[in-house]
């Protein structure tokens, strides 16, 4: 081994003993560097259990798809909640009519309703099951895959018949093992025979994707009514030409509806595009705040820790005279300060991965919150510590460093 380095792990070594000898002020030192690290890593760690859920919302929409509905906050603002709520009308039958016979972007253009409803069979009764009202092409926009079955035909839709596809988990609760296929489930009281059996899909921030039940659409009118609650599907011919088809879509729609050049839109659009584009700014919103909190605590720790090492350098100048005494060099004492900085936040930086990781595993567990701890955030962690620490012990290190050890020799212990 070269001089070089074992120069270098005589100050590793050096460091870790003078970290185990004070440990209550090592610590104490730390928490500047342990908050801001468990910070930057529980948002990451968010943001990455989020980014799951968005990738999965927009393969379910499609990348060719867009939906047409009555109001779609992408952005929180009451006022203009508020004015959309007065605003816009509810979407109609006759509208979808309008747009799916003269639209010629989209290959596909589906309807949709929902609200919640009782399910019940024998003595299994299920409460606040969502029900679905879905024109039958519905199946390949919003890809409802049969595991058992099939999916209502268009036939049924038109002769409103009373036909239903169901969830894994309303299969799981009502027929358990037994072939759920031509037997009957009760919804809202109404009778209805099962033709289909989706395939699953999982839980969403901890909630079912697979706890409803689909209907033909026209028979969802038959019996509840088509006066509020609708929804249009689109499929764009291509992704080339999914804005296109969108602006298409609208322009029908404000003919339709009559409004000028100069009025605002009374419904709203959304695209895989724009959710993602909703997403990235408002996690680049979340990161920048968590930057500014992260920084601060950065700050504060780099401060704390040079106000440390330099206590230190004072309590070892003795020593440090010693070291020179004998042969030390000015480089390696400064090594040895800095490396010692450097272990120090580095192992807050440590600690506050294990305390984000502990924190991602109990909300992870224990709500809805879906957590994610990627190993970028990791590195970045630890790395960062680190540095904090070597920049911050720069000062005290080069203070050391330049000791006249004569001068230092004369200092009590």
């Amino acid at each position: 081994m070269n001089t070089k380095h074992a120069s270098f792990w005589e100050a590793v070594i050096g460091a870790a003993q003078s970290l185990r000898g004070s440990k209550l002020r090592s610590f104490l030192t730390l928490l500047g560097i342990i908050l801001a690290t468990t910070t930057l890593i529980a948002v990451m760690s968010v943001i990455s259990g989020m980014d799951v859920v968005v990738a999965q919302n927009v393969t379910d929409m499609g990348a060719d798809g867009y939906v047409v509905a009555r109001i779609v906050m992408m952005q929180w603002d009451p006022k203009k909640f508020l004015e959309m709520q007065r605003k816009n009308p509810q979407l109609t039958v006759e509208e979808f009519d309008f747009l799916r016979s003269r639209v010629t972007l989209s290959k596909e253009m589906g309807l949709s309703t929902e609200r919640g409803v009782t399910v019940h069979r024998g003595k299994e009764r299920g409460e606040n099951i969502y029900l679905r009202g879905a024109s039958p092409n519905m199946a390949i926009i919003a890809n409802y895959q049969a595991e058992i079955g099939r999916f209502f035909s268009e036939t049924e839709d038109r002769q409103r018949m009373n036909v239903v596809v169901i969830g894994h988990d309303i299969q799981t609760k009502f027929f358990g093992e037994r072939d759920p296929l031509r037997q009957s489930l009760d919804i809202d009281g109404i009778p209805f025979e099962v033709v289909g059996v989706a395939k699953a899909k999982g839980s969403v921030l901890g909630q079912s994707q697979d706890n409803y039940v689909v209907i033909p659409v026209q028979t969802y009118f038959k019996t509840w009514g088509a006066r509020r609650g609708m929804n249009y599907y689109g499929v764009a011919i291509d992704h080339e030409h999914l804005f296109q088809a969108q602006d298409e879509a609208r322009v029908l729609l404000r003919a339709y509806r009559h409004l000028t050049p100069k009025d605002d839109d009374t419904f709203s659009m959304l695209t895989s595009d724009a959710l993602l584009n909703f997403w990235k700014q408002l996690t680049a919103a979340i990161t920048a705040t968590a930057i500014g909190v992260v920084s601060v605590f950065l700050v504060v720790g780099g401060v704390v820790i040079m106000n440390i090492m330099l206590a230190v350098v004072t309590e070892r100048t003795h020593e440090i005279g010693i070291r020179k005494s004998v042969g030390a060099r000015n480089r390696d004492i400064l090594n040895q300060f800095l490396v010692e900085s450097s272990m120090l936040s580095g192992v807050g930086g440590i600690i506050g991965v294990t305390t984000a990781w502990c924190i991602a595993v109990l909300v992870r567990s224990l709500t809805p919150v879906p957590m994610a701890v990627p190993i970028f955030a990791v590195v970045v962690g630890v790395a960062l510590s680190a540095s904090v620490g070597l920049f911050f012990g720069i000062y005290p290190a080069q203070r050391a460093a330049k000791l006249d050890p004569i001068e230092a020799l004369r200092m009590e212990r």
